[in-house]
């Protein structure tokens, strides 16, 4: 049952995510969003914002991090997990290590460019001091066609 419950609340937690990643669609952003999530409360939400604050470092990953560092007061989040609608890139996967994220939950993989075992898995490395756990493709279609739509529609 707990298994179920804990498919139950990804999904829920990564609609949220996805909510975030429309936010950054609208604002001709690539759609990607991100939420932490501490005992079963979001406390941070963010969307890629890279264009706006013209900051390569915008990431939603990193806005979420950030902010979820300022609600607990504390750089380490040993007890928040990450919920994001693409595998985080290696600056991200970098920046959740070091935050020291519980776990960390992504809708479609990177296999080109992603941080979490597309092209590199830097948040299970065994030389870093933490390693995160990862939950993959989770409402995974979804994340994916959010992009799809939003790359064609940039190539015209």
């Amino acid at each position: 049952m707990t298994d179920l419950l804990d498919l139950s609340s990804d999904t829920y937690f990564m609609g949220e995510a996805l909510r975030q990643a429309r936010k950054a669609e609208s604002q001709d952003e690539v759609p990607i969003g991100a939420v932490v999530v501490r005992n079963a409360e979001i406390i941070a939400r963010a969307w890629n914002q890279v264009e706006i604050l013209k900051d390569a470092t915008a990431h939603a990953e990193m806005l979420a991090i950030t902010q979820a560092e300022s609600v607990v007061d504390d750089w380490r989040l040993d007890d928040c997990d990450l919920y994001v609608t693409k595998e985080p890139c290696p600056m991200c996967a970098g920046a959740i290590v070091h935050a020291r994220l519980r776990r960390v939950v992504y809708g479609c993989p990177d296999p080109k460019t992603g941080g979490a075992g597309g092209m590199i898995n830097l948040l299970q490395m065994p030389p870093f001091n933490h390693q995160c756990d990862i939950t993959r493709g989770v409402r995974e279609s979804e994340c994916r066609e959010l992009l799809q739509r939003f790359f064609r529609a940039k190539r015209g």
